[in-house]
C-alpha cells in the first residue's frame, strides 16, 4: 500500500521549526538540502530564497512516517492562513507519550482542546504549535 507523508511549507523559518520537531519527536534528519545546493538555472525560479534556507528536509517520525518541509519564499504568498485547513493527527503509544507530545507541541503555541479522556473513549487533545501548525494528539487504550 502507498504511504502518505506530510510536507510543510514555511516562510523562512523551516529549519527552526524542524529543530523544534526533532526535539519533540527525536530521531535524526534523513536529508537536509539548502537552496545553495541547486543549480543556478533552477535558482532563477526562486529569487527570494537565501543560500541557507531549506529547500527540502526530512525527519523520520516512525518506520512509516516522515515529516518533510521546505522554505517556500514568495513575498506574494501569505502562508499564515494556509495551515488552518488541516491538522496533523498523532496516535500515541500510551498516555505518557500523548501527554509529552501535547505538552511539547503546545508550548508557546495554543491549546485548542486540553488533552483528556473524551466521550468517544480516546485520550485526546488539540493544539497549535508556535509555528501555527495544528496537531491532534490521541491515545486509544482499546487500540493500544
Amino acid at each position: 500500500m502507498a504511504t502518505i507523508n506530510v510536507y510543510l511549507h514555511f516562510s523562512g523559518n523551516c529549519e527552526k521549526a524542524f529543530n523544534f520537531y526533532k526535539s519533540v519527536f527525536g530521531g535524526e534528519y534523513q536529508f537536509i538540502g539548502r537552496y545553495r545546493e541547486i543549480s543556478e538555472t533552477a535558482r532563477q525560479n526562486i529569487p527570494h530564497a537565501t543560500d541557507d534556507q531549506i529547500m527540502d528536509i526530512a525527519l523520520p517520525i516512525s518506520k512509516e512516517t516522515i515529516l518533510m518541509g521546505a522554505d517556500i519564499i514568495d513575498p506574494e504568498k501569505d502562508l499564515t492562513h494556509a495551515y488552518s485547513s488541516f491538522s496533523l493527527y498523532v496516535n500515541a503509544i500510551d498516555k505518557i507519550e500523548a501527554d509529552r507530545l501535547f505538552t511539547a507541541l503546545s508550548e508557546e503555541g495554543k491549546v485548542i482542546i486540553a488533552i483528556t479522556n473524551q466521550f468517544w473513549g480516546s485520550y485526546y487533545g488539540q493544539c497549535k504549535d508556535k509555528f501555527g501548525i495544528s496537531w491532534k494528539i490521541s491515545f486509544n487504550a482499546n487500540e493500544g
